[in-house]
């Protein structure tokens, strides 16, 4: 495996030396990103700058800015009585800013509705701190970051859940996903309008996930991600949110992929998922696709996490005992998802994902299709929207389990700065 990922770094640094680079007088629009505070690593979109504070001598910047999603959930069971849920389903506060230069960044977001804390359980951390880092930006091409934030992951996973067209993300990118984590983060780029763009990021880190700090090890996550953009870079940064309210003049298409090898995992999802009593090493790869023109948009994924051996044992269980085994989530998962925006900014979704999760595992980990359209009114962009969405849930037969499945449907209002 290690001569596999160091083949896989040789690559993608030959593949990046040999790509063109674009011209001075092609870079203007790339010049102007850099005057504001972008590092590619940070899962942000925003419409706007939010609420800046800057000195009068420009030797401190602070911007400061909030999301929240209300929803409410209609849900019915094949298997149990219908339900009512309604929740915070996210609040958050992000600061940004520089000290001393603008080459000193920092990005700082704090998390506090339920379902980002998490249950509250004893000798657990609070889970309030998501993003904490720091990067240095020597030029619109480099940034190097230390802290925590999130991994280079999919495209889905990366962009803010406040950009995304539905009110979640697919089913593969909850199980699948490299989420947060602890590390060093280095970033290289050159987007161009007109031209060939590409990015690549890549981490180090600790492969435990957030706010993780009981019994430290040796064991560390590597991660790279290679973005194409072969028909230019998408306008207002349009990898950055679903959907083309940019509506494109002309075609845009991202291909990317993402390889993560986690030695030593000792949570079931690697940086998240519970605890295990055994480690194994994961590999992780994800593939996407981003396609862009006059306010039709189209997205694919495909999701792998393997490992040889996914079933842990506690030495005195039974083997296919329920009781003193713990299975890490392997397998794999697609998602297909399209979209076509209105000029009254009204749009319409529709997704579909599968996920197949290993023979090994389906004691644990069931395999699953869903089924999503969704109807969006953007009032602002992305910064305050209101969302309408149908999704179907269905959990075919295994040996463990007999068939069931589940309706939702759910209003959710998002707004932010």
């Amino acid at each position: 495996m290690k001569k596999t990922i160091t083949a896989f770094l040789l690559v993608v640094v030959l593949t990046v030396a040999a790509l063109p680079q674009p011209s001075q007088a092609q870079q203007t629009e790339a010049e102007r990103r850099f005057q504001d505070i972008d590092i590619p690593s940070l899962p942000y979109y925003s419409f706007g700058r939010g609420l800046g504070l800057t000195t009068p001598d420009s030797t401190y910047q602070v911007n400061i800015r909030f999301r929240m999603q209300n929803r409410a959930t209609y849900i019915s069971y094949s298997h149990q009585d219908s339900a009512v849920e309604a929740m915070v389903r996210r609040l958050r506060l992000r600061f940004d800013g520089f000290v001393g230069d603008p080459r000193f960044l920092y990005a700082i977001q704090l998390s506090f509705a339920p379902g980002d804390v998490g249950v509250l359980e004893e000798g657990e951390n609070l889970n309030v701190i998501r993003d904490a880092v720091f990067f240095y930006r020597p030029d619109r091409h480099w940034s190097i970051g230390f802290g925590q934030t999130k991994l280079p992951g999919n495209r889905q996973r990366v962009n803010s859940s406040g950009a995304l067209q539905l009110t979640d993300r697919s089913i593969n990118n909850a199980s699948f996903t490299i989420d947060r984590d602890y590390g060093l983060f280095v970033n290289y780029g050159r987007e161009d309008l007109n031209r060939f763009s590409y990015n690549l990021r890549t981490a180090v880190s600790t492969g435990d996930g957030r706010n993780y700090t009981r019994s430290p090890d040796t064991d560390l996550a590597y991660t790279g991600r290679l973005e194409l953009m072969p028909l230019g870079a998408f306008r207002n940064n349009g990898t950055q949110f679903e959907g083309d309210l940019a509506r494109e003049q002309s075609p845009k298409l991202l291909l990317a992929g993402t390889l993560h090898h986690n030695v030593g995992a000792r949570r079931t999802q690697g940086q998240l998922g519970s605890a295990t009593f055994g480690k194994r090493d994961l590999t992780v790869i994800h593939l996407d696709a981003m396609l862009k023109y006059q306010g039709w948009a189209l997205m694919g994924a495909w999701m792998s996490r393997q490992t040889d051996n996914p079933v842990v044992l506690l030495p005195e269980a039974d083997p296919g005992a329920e009781q003193g085994t713990a299975y890490f989530l392997t397998g794999t998962g697609f998602d297909v998802q399209a979209s076509y925006l209105f000029p009254s900014d009204f749009e319409l979704i529709g997704r579909y994902s599968k996920q197949t999760p290993e023979r090994e595992v389906r004691r644990a980990f069931r395999p699953r299709e869903q089924f999503s359209g969704g109807i969006t009114r953007y009032v602002w962009e992305h910064a305050l929207k209101l969302q309408l969405e149908l999704t179907h849930d269905r959990f075919p037969a295994t040996d463990f389990a007999d068939a069931r499945d589940s309706w939702y449907l759910r209003f959710q209002v998002e707004i932010g700065i």
